[in-house]
């Protein structure tokens, strides 16, 4: 994903940043990659099998 940000901050009344302001699609993206983090971090101690092996199984 390459997001051009365009955030909005909200702030206090002494300018200090308070919460941030993104559009739908924004949101929506970065929620979906984290969402993917999360499925990498929970299968990262998954045994993986070797590219040959794939191979071989999809052309059967």
């Amino acid at each position: 994903m390459n997001l051009k940000l365009k955030e909005k901050f909200l702030t206090d009344e002494k300018g200090h940043k308070e919460a941030v302001v993104l559009d739908v699609r924004t949101y929506e993206e970065l929620l979906e990659d984290l969402e993917d983090l999360v499925i990498i971090a929970d299968r990262k101690q998954e045994k993986t099998i070797p590219w040959g092996e794939v191979k071989r199984k999809l052309k059967k």
